[in-house]
């Protein structure tokens, strides 16, 4: 259990909305860089290989590939310094960790893509009457 004092400093510093995203979705990370005085993005694309953690010590590890060479980075979920998370695709996978990627080259990195199922919303216009000219 943790330390009620602990543990109310670190609500305080949670994002309210950090981004839905599940282990093999294809995220782009949008990361705040200064440089001097200036500030600008820096976007970083890859595949969620996995989510470590609880609370503001909430991770996860993005993989890609750069010029044949695998890249992993491991971002804080609750950091400033991350100013938002897109998902671009989801992966449909089976294991919370995916770590067997980092063995694979090529077109074998790719995921299946999950299908997702739409919610008709029944239309309003329809019902109501025409009007006649």
């Amino acid at each position: 259990m943790k330390n009620r004092m602990i543990s109310l400093v670190e609500e305080s510093q949670l994002k309210k909305e950090p981004g839905e995203f599940t282990i093999g979705d294809q995220v782009d990370v949008h990361q705040r860089i200064l440089e001097g005085e200036k500030e600008r993005t820096q976007v970083f694309s890859g595949v969620v290989i996995a989510k470590h953690g609880e609370g503001m010590r909430e991770t996860f590890t993005v993989r890609r590939i750069v010029q044949s060479e695998g890249v992993e980075r491991t971002f804080p979920l609750h950091s400033p310094k991350i100013a938002k998370i897109e998902v671009k695709r989801t992966g449909v996978v089976r294991r919370a960790k995916l770590y067997y990627l980092r063995d694979r080259v090529g077109k074998a990195t790719r995921l299946r893509e999950r299908k997702v199922k739409e919610v008709k919303e029944p239309a309003a216009e329809s019902t109501a009457p025409v009007p006649a000219e």
